[in-house]
């Protein structure tokens, strides 16, 4: 590991587009890669070096100013708190919603499914204002890894920044996966793999490739480099039309609803509440990449906890409402834990209404994918910038 002191990293890569710095200083910058002797001398240094880093700290004018610098032009101040909210909005709701909550009121909790997202949602509150504190101290592209850099040195970051590119690959993969096999079911409810095509040459278990899921990586990505803004406007659209959708689910749930299905509350005990709160929390997950917006927010210090905080409550008020109307329309014993939703309202005579909830939870995967876009390109940056990967990822 071949890594710089904070005084090595003050020299920008700026002044021509990032296409055109197709070279050995665009990627390797540092003095350690000048030639043979300088690397040699290098890695004589390696101890010092690597003691250096896991006791050094970055600062908050490294990351806000100098860092920066190493960017071919600054990112646009262009998001509010309502950009916000719905970014975190759009990154948390997915299809966790409509899966988990099913599952584990069978399961675990019965009709006090309720309580485990009100339990998770307080978790992932506190969460929230953690991410609302050091976003609103250090608003720069990094979030999480910026925040590392600051409070618990280079090190750390270091293997966080390894984390987060791995999660952006890995994440990105599997939920496009997800989405593929999603919209098959709702071909064919019993060929998840009908948009899928197999390829001998392969082994068994890798053999089945996914033109969707590719296809749709390759529109969400390409949304996300069209712009921020625009970015922001389609997620808040979309999710403001799942928002439509919810309302529908969560008013015809509690008319059709039956408060004979809530008894016994708790079937399966506290202890049950909180095994299914561990597992539901996953439907909270993806509001840590609205902190890596910061940087592109107009008045961070108001507009970043209004955005993330608020989002949350809301996020926390809906999923709970939709768990009571789901147990308030089926018995929990008589749940389907594969599409609870989808066979609750053909239950109540609705069977149209489970394409309203396929393709909510679609717009809940795109959405998810947009953010993470945005999200992932903005760690992306900051790791760059501060040489952990080569800086030309942060030229753009």
């Amino acid at each position: 590991m071949a890594v710089e002191t904070e005084t090595e990293l003050e020299t920008p890569l700026r002044g021509t587009s990032c296409w055109h710095q197709w070279n050995k200083q665009a990627f390797f910058p540092e003095p350690s890669f000048e030639n043979t002797t300088s690397y040699k001398s290098a890695l004589k240094q390696t101890y010092p070096r690597l003691k250096n880093r896991l006791f050094s700290r970055s600062t908050d004018a490294t990351e806000l100013i100098t860092l920066q610098q190493e960017s071919k032009q600054p990112l646009q101040k262009c998001l509010t708190w309502w950009d916000l909210t719905w970014l975190c909005f759009g990154s948390v709701v997915g299809s966790g919603i409509f899966v988990i909550t099913g599952q584990e009121a069978k399961k675990h909790a019965g009709p006090a499914i309720v309580l485990s997202y009100l339990a998770s949602g307080l978790s992932a509150l506190l969460s929230a204002f953690c991410y609302t504190e050091f976003a609103v101290e250090i608003p720069v592209a990094g979030g999480s890894f910026s925040f590392l850099r600051v409070e618990l040195g280079d090190f750390v970051a270091y293997i966080a920044a390894g984390n987060i590119l791995l999660e952006a690959v890995v994440g990105a993969a599997g939920l496009a996966r997800s989405w593929s096999s999603y919209l098959a079911s709702m071909i064919d409810s019993n060929n998840s793999d009908l948009l899928r095509f197999k390829v001998d040459c392969f082994a068994d278990g890798f053999n089945l490739l996914d033109p969707v899921a590719v296809l749709i990586l390759l529109v969400c990505n390409g949304i996300a480099m069209s712009g921020t803004r625009r970015s922001s406007w389609l997620n808040w659209i979309s999710s403001i039309v799942s928002s439509c959708v919810i309302v529908f689910v969560i008013i015809v749930g509690f008319v059709h609803g039956k408060t004979t299905n809530l008894d016994p509350f708790l079937p399966y005990g506290t202890e049950g509440v909180f095994e299914a709160a561990a597992v539901v929390y996953w439907s909270y997950t993806g509001f840590d990449m609205v902190a890596t917006m910061a940087e592109e927010t107009k008045k961070p210090s108001r507009d970043i906890p209004i955005g993330l905080v608020g989002s949350m409550c809301m996020i926390t008020a809906v999923y709970c409402l939709m768990a009571l109307a789901l147990t308030m329309m089926v018995k929990y014993t008589e749940i389907d834990m594969n599409a609870a939703y989808s066979i609750a309202f053909r239950q109540i005579g609705m069977n149209w209404a489970k394409y309203l909830v396929s393709v909510c939870a679609l717009k809940g995967m795109t959405t998810s994918l947009l953010v993470g876009s945005l999200g992932q390109a903005r760690y992306t940056t900051q790791i760059a910038r501060a040489h952990m990967i080569p800086p030309w990822f942060a030229l753009a």
